[in-house]
């Protein structure tokens, strides 16, 4: 297990997910594994229809709400992709999106300290230099 394989796999999961879901995916997504937590961040999320929408106030409120409510319809699916990936368990997510920059964040905490058990598990393979 290697933690850099695995945040590629979750960014690649999520970028995936993302283009089903409304048609395109983010720009740049970028994942890291700290402790107990996986975080996803990625920037240029949303439609050309979202920007022009959120060019007010009342828009920018209103595109905020669509996406959160969206993100309670699928927030076990991302669970799951979480938990497919690193096989651990997903306790809790917290998500928010910025409608000025365009930027959305998902943090992902884990039952077990993620990042301590693959580092564990690089110290058990033994080096395989001649």
């Amino acid at each position: 297990m290697n933690q850099h394989i695995l945040e590629k796999q979750i960014c690649e999961a999520f970028i995936k997910f993302q283009r089903e879901l409304v048609g395109r995916g983010p720009e740049i997504t970028k994942a890291m594994i700290c402790r107990d937590m996986v975080i996803v961040r990625s920037t240029g999320v949303l439609t050309k229809e979202e920007k022009h929408v959120s060019s007010t106030r009342k828009g920018r409120a209103l595109v905020k709400q669509l996406r959160m409510e969206l993100r309670d319809t699928y927030v076990e699916q991302i669970e799951k992709i979480i938990y497919d990936i690193t096989k651990c368990k997903v306790k809790s997510s917290h998500g928010d999106i910025s409608i000025r920059t365009g930027e959305q964040i998902e943090v992902f905490i884990l039952e077990l300290d993620l990042e301590k058990k693959i580092k564990s598990a690089d110290k058990t393979i033994p080096n395989q230099r001649g």
